[in-house]
């Protein structure tokens, strides 16, 4: 159930992936605001949409943890940081706002690669370890 990879890097860089993706998501219910702020006109039920984003990243930010579902996980992490990315996008597009709230547009477009990242991320801390080959006589 709870089998972790032996290497040192991969065990932390999944357990922080874990970690990031609980608190952001337990962050969408204490305050969705923020999230409803960064969301696409475009898009109907703002608020539903965001608590349902912070449930799947609690999900899978958990379900990570599952050696059973892990490497699932991070294929869901990564269809959830491509679902998400319009909002994202969306703050590089109309960014008066955040501005207003001194962000910066460096930040904000900055935020955009850091998705990328992420998802580099999640393929490669849910990637089962390699079995080593066992030399031929």
């Amino acid at each position: 159930m709870f089998e972790f990879p032996d290497s040192i890097p991969k065990r932390v860089a999944l357990f922080v992936l874990s970690f990031f993706f609980v608190a952001v998501g337990v962050g969408h219910f204490v305050e969705p605001d923020s999230f409803v702020a960064i969301m696409p006109d475009y898009l109907p039920l703002h608020v539903e949409l965001v608590y349902l984003s912070g449930v799947f990243e609690v999900a899978l930010g958990l379900a990570v943890l599952f050696q059973s579902v892990r490497q699932r996980a991070g294929y869901g992490i990564v269809a959830l940081l491509i679902a998400v990315f319009p909002a994202n996008l969306n703050m590089v597009l109309n960014p008066e706002p955040f501005l207003e709230q001194g962000m910066t547009m460096l930040a904000l477009y900055g935020r955009l690669p850091f998705q990328f990242i992420f998802m580099a991320w999640a393929i490669w801390a849910t990637r089962p370890d390699a079995k080593p080959v066992a030399p031929t006589p």
